[in-house]
């Protein structure tokens, strides 16, 4: 697929009968995403080239590895795909990024020279709506609260004092956001006898989520936990902030597995302080978070580095995606992870 400015249409073919592929993965991640079984794929696919993203950042360094490249295989640390680094990759039809965000990799002039783009974000979605069953779980049973008070030398009766805990069965769920990872989540929630409600603003009347969509309020006041799983765009910064919070039920759960900016984090913060409602929470307002950052000190949350769609099999996921999208390049086949400049805007 095609794509210039939004607008799809049928990909070109390689120019070459065995197109040049050049390979740039972080070398501490290279390895999770290209298999010995999925670099042998590749290289049936065309002459690989991998060369590590911290050996391009020069302009003079990406030229010498671009000028004779057709395909990229990109990931986290690539240069950004400017007009100046466009036209040191005079040859290049096909953009295959191996993670997901790409905002940092893409720019007005990519658009405009109409590339296709394809990227393997599909691959994290069950991993990261795995955490978010993990968290949701783990603070129903308030695991977090449990732990913490024994191992902070409070004595075996004083810890059973924590507030009884939960099943998720029967839990009401609120779900921000019908995501490919919201709807996973989803789906995993229901397997286990919860009652699940979802905010999306972009959900179609027949849409199978359509039925159970509320508004944002009507969520806020009545979920046990509630799970952000929308995209970081101009229209959800911000989205929860003081006032939503404080609609929230004693005793809930926050769950954020997605990006900070859709909630106001000092006001949650307070309501987790106060000791109101738990949180756990993969994504932060500063990352790396800092040492002393005030969240690290709270016994009813629970905190992990960003690291939600990052497993063993979401990365080799990720390579067979990888793999799979070009072979339908290669054979004149629409990709089926393209995206367009639209579909980045509503991603986030």
């Amino acid at each position: 697929m095609n794509i210039n400015n939004g607008v799809a249409s049928t990909p070109p073919p390689p120019t070459t009968s065995r197109p040049r592929i050049l390979l740039s993965i972080p070398d501490v991640e290279r390895a999770a995403f290209i298999s010995p079984e999925t670099h042998a794929a590749l290289n049936q696919l065309g002459e690989v080239t991998a060369i590590a993203p911290a050996q391009l950042q020069s302009l003079e360094a990406f030229a010498a590895a671009a000028a004779e490249t057709d395909i990229f295989i990109t990931a986290w640390g690539f240069p950004r795909l400017d007009a100046e680094h466009l036209a040191a990759a005079p040859n290049l039809i096909c953009v295959v990024h191996a993670a997901s965000s790409l905002h940092a990799l893409v720019s007005d002039a990519f658009w405009a020279a109409g590339i296709p783009i394809t990227q393997a974000g599909a691959a994290m979605a069950p991993a990261v709506a795995e955490l978010s069953l993990t968290f949701t779980l783990s603070l129903l049973r308030r695991v977090h609260q449990l732990d913490h008070s024994l191992r902070s030398g409070t004595n075996w009766d004083d810890a059973r004092t924590v507030p009884r805990a939960r099943e998720i069965s029967g839990a009401r769920i609120g779900v921000v956001g019908a995501s490919r990872t919201g709807r996973r989540y989803i789906d995993a929630c229901r397997a286990l006898g919860a009652e699940v409600r979802v905010y999306d603003p972009y959900l179609l009347k027949g849409d199978p989520l359509a039925a159970s969509s509320t508004t944002l309020h009507g969520l806020m006041a009545n979920s046990d936990v509630l799970a952000i799983h929308a995209p970081a765009t101009s229209e959800t910064v911000g989205l929860i902030g003081a006032a939503e919070l404080a609609l929230m039920p004693d005793g809930a759960a926050f769950v954020n597995t997605a990006r900070s900016t859709i909630v106001d984090m000092e006001a949650l913060y307070k309501e987790v302080h106060s000791g109101r409602i738990d949180a756990a929470l993969d994504v932060f307002d500063a990352e790396p978070l800092p040492v002393d950052d005030p969240w690290r000190s709270l016994p009813n949350v629970l905190l992990t580095p960003h690291l939600g769609g990052a497993t063993v099999d979401s990365r080799r996921r990720a390579g067979g995606i990888v793999v799979d999208e070009l072979r339908r390049f290669i054979s004149g086949r629409p990709l089926e992870h393209a995206l367009t400049r639209t579909d980045l805007e509503r991603m986030g």
